[in-house]
């Protein structure tokens, strides 16, 4: 009798462990996109270039250029430009946002460039405070070697960390997607290959079901 409790007990125990690690390996995961934090709105809408109202939520926003801010130093980008937008409402109010809303129009172009999403504009992210290490100086030993051509140098590499935290800051920096309670803010992206001081006017369309608005904004 007293053998049967002690392994009745311990299928007790075995199960409630089983259980526990059940319950602990379901954790809700956190949702794609969920480190997409926005950047601190400012104070107000008047603190950026450009205000402009959509209904009851009042779009502000800055044209940031080629660059990526940063609290280290700007980050650069050749394939983008930049704005850095904010959304601001009554106390409590709330309103969905999507980099969707948003387009730019730039010299008066028919056609604006959609907002692209971050991910996107990893791939041509550059930290101007990294240099490529210095490649070794050529040996003596390898002069008059019968004219035989050097080898090509190998290809420069961004070690792998500044990589990861350059698209982790793109990643906390954009605008959040969603709903959300007003104030935010974050960056926007715009595909544009051309240089800042070939860009003569600016424009920052929002179109979302809150309303409509334009923002001219500054070179």
């Amino acid at each position: 009798m007293r053998f049967s409790l002690v392994w009745l007990m311990l299928g007790v125990f075995v199960a409630s462990v089983g259980l526990l690690a059940q319950e602990q390996t379901t954790e809700p995961k956190e949702a794609p996109g969920s480190q997409v934090k926005g950047m601190p709105p400012r104070a107000t809408p008047g603190d950026y270039q450009a205000q402009a109202k959509a209904g009851e939520v009042t779009v502000a926003a800055e044209f940031m250029g080629h660059a990526i801010p940063r609290m280290e130093g700007p980050l650069t980008t050749e394939d983008y430009v930049v704005v850095e937008a904010g959304l601001f409402g009554a106390p409590g109010q709330q309103t969905n946002l999507s980099i969707n809303d948003f387009s730019l129009r730039i010299n008066g172009k028919k056609a604006p460039l959609p907002s692209e999403p971050y991910e996107l504009v990893a791939k041509s992210v550059k930290d101007p405070q990294w240099a490529p290490p210095t490649p070794p100086a050529k040996s003596k030993s390898s002069l008059g070697s019968g004219g035989q051509d050097d080898p090509p140098p190998a290809p420069v590499r961004v070690p792998f960390e500044l990589r990861r935290a350059m698209a982790q800051h793109l990643q906390r920096s954009s605008l959040p997607q969603g709903e959300h309670a007003l104030p935010q803010a974050g960056l926007l992206y715009f595909q544009y290959r051309g240089k800042s001081e070939s860009i003569r006017s600016i424009e920052l369309i929002y179109t979302s079901a809150a309303g409509k608005a334009t923002l001219t904004l500054q070179p």
